[in-house]
């Protein structure tokens, strides 16, 4: 569907998300072709995907993603995701050894953002990004990945 494309900016990327996500209503497989496209549009990057809120458990639970093997579990408040996830805030983490608790499910990850995805009040998770180059991550990432999520909560 997207071979031929080529994804140059964040808005081509709205847009070619909200066309794709358009097509299914399952939340899964939205959230696996997000990561997927995701992966094929950022540069720089070496996992990109989603830990999902697990109320019974009370913790965040892998979700879809692209990239090596992660973490399955992660507690509300420990890690950038859990600490994203409790504040409801965005972190960008230019040297992810500097930040307090890191979990570093993969050791070639040097820098992180972390969108926390709220719906309707209710924590539904955190879109999670790697990369293996320090200071990956600015403003125009921020600004591109708010409307990403934005996109995502019309479908799940």
């Amino acid at each position: 569907m997207f071979d031929n494309i080529a994804i140059q900016s964040y808005e081509e990327l709205h847009q070619a998300l909200d066309a794709l996500l358009e097509e299914d209503l399952n939340v899964t497989a939205n959230l696996a072709n997000a990561s997927a496209l995701l992966d094929h549009f950022l540069e720089n990057i070496n996992w990109v995907g989603f830990y999902l809120f697990d109320e019974d458990k009370e913790q965040l639970i892998l979700g879809p993603f692209q990239g090596k093997p992660a973490c399955t579990t992660i507690e509300v408040g420990k890690g950038v995701c859990g600490t994203a996830y409790r504040g409801n805030d965005i972190f960008i983490v230019d040297d992810v050894n500097e930040f307090p608790g890191h979990i570093a499910c993969d050791a070639n990850s040097k820098s992180e953002i972390v969108l926390p995805i709220y719906k309707d009040g209710k924590g539904i998770g955190v879109l999670d990004i790697d990369s293996p180059i320090y200071e990956r991550f600015d403003e125009k990432d921020r600004v591109g990945l708010i409307k990403v999520v934005e996109i995502i909560k019309k479908y799940i």
